[in-house]
């Protein structure tokens, strides 16, 4: 579909009765024709990628047809300054929200924009700051541990911020990092608590909030229990342990695959990995493949 077959398709889909419902969630009813997500995820399917006409939909000013821009967006055709002023022109949360799930996390310069937006005074474009790095801590596998650390001196210091949708979108980060893993878990808790003691009252919700997500019993239940993926190769001439991504290891180990040797060297690989007893990992898939799945009960942390 081009430009104005989608544009014309958003407004036969126009439902009037979904503005009131936005506008109770805060959504800017300005230029909003009330088109659901999931009609927007269909359009967009149906139209494919298209750096144009991504551009285009962008330039309209229409409410869903730039959360539907953020959707066929060619990813590796959008620069630094396209990403600047699109979130320049963020004017619903939204709108915010959706760009940076459906599009900025993918980039490589997302963390770079995490810090460059975060410190605008723009309530929208700050917002984007702290929601881009909500959406890197639970929809990207690759980043490491240390960058999600680096983010907290950015959270602590805009904590105070009152304003509504930077206060929630500050929340929001913090308590992403924290449900990432066991160990950031901890990390966030920690920093929450440095942030309850500042006498704000957005950074007490902020802190108060995330404390009790990230200290509830389901938070804690699921992160204690973990699964990872690993590539294994066995008759190695050395040990060692890779980590690809959050959950996908490479293990080489010299023991033989035969009569379970291997896998009880890659368990012994694993626990002295993770610093844990052996008995908290189980081999729950692929005991005579190359490609397993383990499951590790961390218990008490690790």
């Amino acid at each position: 579909m081009n430009y104005d077959e989608i544009i014309k398709k958003l407004k036969s889909l126009a439902n009037p009765k979904n503005l009131a419902g936005m506008a109770r969630f805060g959504i800017n009813s300005k230029n909003t024709l009330g088109v659901s997500i999931l009609n927007l995820r269909e359009t967009a399917k149906q139209t494919g990628k298209n750096h144009m006409l991504a551009l285009e939909l962008w330039d309209s000013g229409i409410h869903e047809a730039r959360i539907l821009a953020s959707m066929v967006e060619e990813i590796d055709k959008i620069s630094e300054k396209q990403m600047d002023s699109w979130a320049r022109d963020f004017d619903s949360w939204d709108v915010c929200d959706q760009v940076c799930m459906n599009l900025f996390y993918q980039l490589p310069v997302a963390s770079k924009k995490c810090f460059k937006w975060a410190v605008k005074k723009e309530e929208f474009v700050r917002r984007a700051g702290f929601a881009l790095i909500a959406c890197l801590a639970f929809k990207n596998k690759k980043l490491t541990d240390k960058e999600f650390l680096k983010f907290f001196p950015l959270i602590k210091k805009y904590s105070n911020d009152e304003r509504n949708y930077v206060r929630k979108a500050v929340n929001w980060a913090l308590r992403q990092i924290g449900k990432r893993n066991l160990a950031l878990n901890k990390a966030a808790i920690k920093e929450a608590k440095e942030i309850f003691k500042i006498s704000n009252k957005a950074a007490r919700w902020i802190a108060g909030d995330a404390l009790r997500e990230l200290q509830s019993e389901a938070v804690q239940r699921r992160l204690k229990k973990m699964k990872i993926f690993v590539r294994v190769k066995t008759s190695s001439k050395k040990e060692e342990i890779k980590k690809i991504s959050e959950t996908n290891f490479f293990v080489a180990v010299k023991e033989p695959p035969i009569r379970g040797k291997a896998n009880r060297a890659i368990v012994n690989a694993l626990a002295e990995y993770f610093k844990i007893s052996k008995s908290q990992i189980r081999l729950a898939l692929g005991a005579t493949g190359k490609n397993k799945i383990f499951e590790i009960d961390f218990k008490n942390g690790f």
